[in-house]
């Protein structure tokens, strides 16, 4: 995180600084010039809110006159970048605080202007928290708007998941409430706005799966070229725990199958290391068989329990009395997002969302 740290940096500071004071003829923003020497041991997110925090008290005390400054800004093309998330975040601040009900609106479409500088979609969470529906009746209009740039804040601006970003919680309590936008932008031409519909889709996952395969059902039922390729992402958490109807939607339905144990090539892993299997899947059934072949891993925990995770292996076809043999590397090594215990494992097979008897090897942790 150090490097990420670094994208708000006293020259960044100093940039801001001068293109906002450039912006306001005959006011100085002392706070926000003496934030570039204080920046050490802070984290993005707390140097993008001290950064707001001085341009709060630098800035004139109402919405208006920083909308008028921020706008100004805009003419310089060197402000962009990383400088852009504290503008996004005071102009947020100041449109909730102010009494007048349309700086709310203007907040979102200042927030629309600014996005193509850097994204906006971390300060747009503040607005949609504080009302949703007004939000999103301003937001659905920016699924036509002509900058990609807009038209990707539409969808990953409301995703009930959104990294670094704060939760809202009336989205993932009304996961409906942001479908008519993914509705509306999953033909969308550029791959950007594609892949943030299908994260936006898989977001919506974990709480309305239904919902959600009806969703990409109603799209594959009116495809482009590209439509596959959002469901298949959009649906993937639901194919690693095996949801029916997402399976059989993209053409993985129940099939007959003989699956062989797991052949290991150890049962002792020695961190750091990795563990070598493979098996065979029979179609025993009259029709060809189109198989979506996972491999679970139970890790052992801390506390003596296990904690399974869902890696895909591959897709194939397998005709009636045919046979495959697959086979895996998998990687132990201790990593930031995942740290490994000693003790007993277990590999499972899951093929069509169809899982098969677990083996059970060891990992051992010793000068780790």
């Amino acid at each position: 995180m150090g490097v990420m740290n670094e994208l708000i940096n006293p020259g960044v500071v100093r940039s801001l600084e001068r293109i906002i004071a450039a912006a306001s003829p005959g006011r100085s923003f002392p706070r926000l010039a003496g934030t570039a020497a204080h920046l050490d041991g802070l984290s993005l997110r707390e140097r993008t809110d001290f950064l707001s925090r001085a341009l709060l008290a630098d800035l004139p005390g109402d919405y208006a006159g920083a909308a008028v400054i921020f706008r100004r800004a805009l003419e310089d093309p060197d402000f962009t970048g990383w400088m852009i998330w504290p503008v996004t975040e005071t102009a947020a601040t100041l449109a909730l605080a102010g009494p007048k009900r349309g700086e709310f609106g203007d907040c979102l479409a200042l927030l629309a202007e600014l996005t193509p500088r850097l994204t906006a979609e971390f300060a747009i969470r503040r607005l949609l928290a504080a009302d949703l529906d007004r939000a999103l009746a301003v937001i659905q209009g920016w699924t036509s708007h002509p900058d990609w740039q807009v038209r990707r804040l539409a969808s990953e601006g409301t995703r009930a998941y959104l990294p670094w970003a704060i939760r809202v919680p009336e989205i993932t309590d009304r996961p409906a409430a942001t479908l008519p936008i993914l509705n509306a932008l999953y033909r969308d031409p550029v791959e950007d706005v594609r892949r943030s519909v299908a994260n936006h889709l898989n977001d919506l996952a974990r709480h309305a799966p239904d919902e959600v395969v009806a969703t990409a059902a109603s799209w594959l039922a009116a495809p482009d070229a590209n439509t596959p390729r959002v469901v298949r992402h959009g649906l993937r958490t639901l194919l690693k725990k095996a949801h029916p109807a997402a399976l059989e939607l993209l053409g993985f339905p129940p099939a007959s199958l003989a699956v062989t144990p797991p052949r290991l090539d150890r049962t002792v892993v020695e961190l750091p290391g990795e563990l070598a299997f493979d098996f065979e899947v029979s179609n025993t059934g009259p029709a060809d068989a189109r198989l979506a072949v996972d491999y679970v891993v139970h890790y052992a925990k801390a506390n003596d329990t296990l904690a399974e995770k869902v890696f895909k292996l591959g897709t194939s076809v397998l005709g009636p009395g045919e046979s495959r043999k697959f086979s895996k590397r998998h990687a132990f090594r201790q990593m930031t997002t995942r740290r490994h215990h000693a003790g007993a494992h277990l590999l499972e097979l899951q093929v069509n969302g169809v899982r098969y008897a677990p083996t059970e090897f060891l990992v051992r942790t010793e000068n780790v």
